[in-house]
């Protein structure tokens, strides 16, 4: 699992057009307190090692990050954050490095392909500037780039961009689609235009020493039983989302912001359940479910936060797009003479899993490469509860 702690709750000093937090900004949950003593507590119960997240958390002062990454240092031996890079000064990286703190960086390319996020391009700048200052001093970021018509139907100048980050020494880009269901029509490419820019990027990543997701992702889940992936393949419970622990500022917990769809900050349910997984399983693809998908062992439906009509009942509204991925690279696999997986094994034992409520370890968040792993297991049976969820949803569609 990945532990957050959010020292400015989600305020931020950016706009982003498609940023999933807008639901909670809009109901006015924002930010809390800080009260970093009873934060410091619930980490430490958490007990590993914690990004600062937010919204933007280089808002908060830089005396209470350096407080913070110094007990991290001494708690865990390391620390991470997770920042637009507008704000980095130079105190910041000083920081970064004295406290051993991992960088992740979202930024979108140079220029107009970064529009989405910033109104500026001086904030553009200042966030390449951080970027090069960081890798000068060998201090690499890992970077979440989000793709949407301002850069993915300008794939060439973005590729051009990746190729120069690679040559700065940056060997970790998560490729992040765009959440169409927030209502965004003027960021969202159509299928085929989408399809295709990933499947440039993956061309092109197949040629340079970096660590692209989702592809290594994927790869991963074709090639090994248990694989470390992020935890966007593995069973997130949307009232729990066990593979975030969120500490806000005033000590409290929350979950993955990405599932939180009505702005409502739900407290952590006691225990995951599977319920989503069991119904995608027996839902028919006209439905929104994954009924005879052959690579639902693998993708499981995907993030609840992306589901179709933002109800986590259904499958991801991207189902197009990673089905086309898990093929196209399934097909390089086996051109490349690499054993490849058969998934309904691995399918019966998710199901025998999720049915009996077993859960089998954690999973990680994997914007800032942090996190630990969590197995995949199951054998099929629908238990009364989630049959009635199964009924309610697609009653013409029941076996």
């Amino acid at each position: 699992m990945t532990v957050e702690y959010l020292p400015v709750g989600i305020a931020c000093n950016l706009s982003c057009e498609y940023c999933y937090q807008e639901g909670m900004r809009d109901a006015g949950n924002i930010n809390t307190p800080r009260n970093w003593p009873r934060a410091k507590a619930q980490i430490d119960k958490l007990g590993q090692t914690f990004a600062v997240f937010g919204g933007e958390p280089l808002l908060a002062p830089i005396s209470h990050l350096e407080e913070v990454w110094e007990y991290g240092l001494n708690r865990f031996g390391s620390n991470g954050i997770q920042t637009n890079g507008v704000l980095i000064t130079d105190e910041h990286i000083k920081l970064f490095l004295k406290y051993n703190v991992s960088v992740g960086i979202s930024i979108d390319g140079p220029g107009e392909l970064n529009g989405a996020r910033v109104k500026k391009q001086s904030e553009t700048d200042s966030t390449m500037l951080a970027i090069k200052k960081l890798c000068e001093a060998k201090h690499m970021p890992s970077l979440i780039v989000t793709i949407h018509k301002k850069n993915g139907t300008k794939v060439e100048e973005l590729l051009d961009w990746f190729t120069e980050l690679v040559g700065m020494g940056i060997y970790y880009i998560n490729l992040h689609n765009l959440e169409v269901e927030k209502g965004m029509p003027d960021l969202a490419m159509d299928e085929v235009e989408e399809i295709q820019t990933f499947l440039s990027i993956y061309e092109w990543a197949k040629h340079v020493k970096v660590s692209i997701e989702p592809f290594t992702d994927i790869t991963k889940l074709l090639t090994q039983v248990e694989p470390s992936v992020s935890c966007i393949w593995n069973h997130c419970d949307p009232l729990t989302t066990n593979a975030v622990q969120g500490v806000n500022a005033d000590g409290s917990r929350s979950n993955c912001g990405r599932t939180n769809k009505d702005g409502v900050n739900w407290l952590k349910a006691d225990k995951p359940g599977f319920e989503r997984y069991l119904i995608l399983h027996q839902t028919p693809q006209e439905y929104g479910g994954c009924q005879g998908c052959k690579y639902f062992a693998h993708c499981k439906g995907q993030c609840p936060g992306t589901a179709i009509d933002g109800d986590w009942r259904n499958k991801t509204v991207h189902c197009k797009l990673w089905y086309s991925l898990f093929s196209h690279i399934e097909n390089d696999l086996r051109i490349s003479g690499r054993s490849v997986l058969d998934p309904r094994d691995k399918e019966a034992k998710l199901l025998h899993r999720w049915a009996n409520e077993e859960t089998h370890g954690d999973v990680q968040h994997a914007d800032t490469p942090h996190g630990d792993n969590h197995g995949d297991h199951t054998d099929y049976a629908i238990g009364r509860g989630v049959r009635a969820i199964f009924l309610e949803k697609a009653p013409d569609a029941t076996t």
